[in-house]
Formats: C-alpha cells, structure tokens, sequence
C-alpha cells in the first residue's frame, strides 16, 4: 500500500475506540483540556465566520465549531472516521489535507489539530491550507512540539495501543520546532500568534488524580497564549494569510 492508504487504513483502525477515552467520559480530563484550548483558541477567530478542519476526524472538535462559527465544514482521510462524524449531523468530505477538494478562499479560518505532525509533506498540507483561506484569513495549525514533557514521554514511554494489535508507532509522527516554522510556511503568510497546549502537565495521567488535574488545568489557561507556550507539547501557530 502507498503511505497514503496506510495512514487511511491505520485511521479506520482507530475510528473503532477513537471515542473511548474522549467526551463524554473524559469530561474533566486530559482530553478535554486540550479540546477546550482548541476550541477556545479557533472561537477566538472563528465566531460567525466560515471554518474548514482538516483532518476532522470523529467530528468532536468540529461539532462545538458548529455552535459557533457562521458554516463548519470537514475534511478526513479516513471513512472510518467520517462515518461517525456524518452521525453527528455533520458536513464533512473524504480527502488528502495535501489536495483539499474546495475552491481557493472559500473559509474564513482553516484549522487542523492533531493531524500535520502526520502528514510527511507538512509544507504542502500547510499551501493547500493557506490556498483555500481567504485573504486577511487565518490558518490553525497544530505541530507536535519535540521541546515539551509529551515529546519526552514519546520517546521514553511505549507507544500507545490504538487497538488491539496496532499501537502508534505503526503511522508515521514529525515534531516541529516552533523557531523551525518559518522553513514550512506558504508564501504570502505569516506566524502572529501561538497557543501552546500541554506545557506543565507531564503526562495524561496526571489529568486523572483528583486536586492535582484541577492545579494542572488552571495552570495550562494561564500558561497557553504566553512565553511558555513554546514549550507546549501541541504548538498551535496562528498564520495570517496577506
């Protein structure tokens, strides 16, 4: 298989226990603070505009974009994945984040989480994102930062199971460095802003000791939009398209 359908087939894989640790049963954890710091960070841009997030997924990101964003649509490798994201009543299409099947600056914002630290051509991905933004638009796009406590714990720790006999180490993962960016970036956009998603919490399962969840989650709102937001384990830079 090309790598393209291997990422498809590893998705669909994943599509089957996707949900399981995330809402509603993560409701105050580990996933749902970085949901919310996404979300929180795209309302900032996105309230009444149109907005495409690539690599959609389930549709739980692009579900609370809905409520309140003027259009939410969505894009994904993997049917898998949109199956369940089309059950929440969503707009979403089966694609390539490096060949988006819509028309030049047809959204507002185009955000994508979780998803270009997957993709080998990150700079073409990132041009497609920038070609179907309109002009003075903005771009969301999260890296997997190799100077945080996550890309530590990556290294040091086993690879996640995604199922029961696929783990992570089975799809292909880049880290990017904040400061390397400017080499990636489209012409004609620049980086304005960053949000850094995960900065002192080492590891997800401190997310579930009682007390020390609630310490680390007021310490991620306070931390995300300054100077420690380089050392985020996901380093969301806010481009600006000319």
């Amino acid at each position: 298989m090309s790598g393209l359908e291997d990422t498809r087939a590893y998705y669909d894989e994943f599509s089957k226990r996707y949900e399981d640790k995330r809402r509603p049963n993560d409701a105050d954890g580990y996933h749902a603070l970085v949901d919310d710091l996404e979300i929180q960070l795209t309302e900032r841009y996105a309230l009444g505009r149109d907005v495409l997030e690539v690599g959609c997924g389930t549709g739980l990101i692009l579900e609370r974009i809905r409520r309140f964003a003027k259009s939410a649509k969505g894009i994904d490798l993997s049917p898998g994945m949109l199956a369940l994201a089309r059950e929440r009543g969503l707009d979403v299409t089966e694609g390539s984040a490096t060949k988006l099947p819509f028309d030049d600056e047809s959204f507002d914002v185009t955000c994508s989480f979780k998803v270009l630290a997957h993709v080998p051509d990150i700079g073409k991905a990132l041009a497609e994102m920038a070609r179907v933004t309109r002009k003075g638009g903005v771009i969301l796009a999260e890296h997997y930062n190799p100077m945080s406590f996550r890309a530590l714990a990556k290294v040091l720790g086993p690879a996640g199971k995604i199922s029961d006999k696929t783990n992570e180490s089975a799809v292909y993962t880049r880290f990017d460095a904040p400061w390397s960016l400017g080499k990636i970036l489209p012409p004609g956009t620049r980086v304005e802003a960053a949000r850094g998603v995960r900065i002192v919490t080492p590891a997800a399962a401190f997310m579930r000791v009682p007390l020390l969840k609630d310490v680390l989650r007021r310490a991620e709102l306070a931390l995300c939009d300054g100077p420690a937001a380089i050392f985020g384990g996901f380093y969301i830079a806010v481009i600006r398209k000319a």
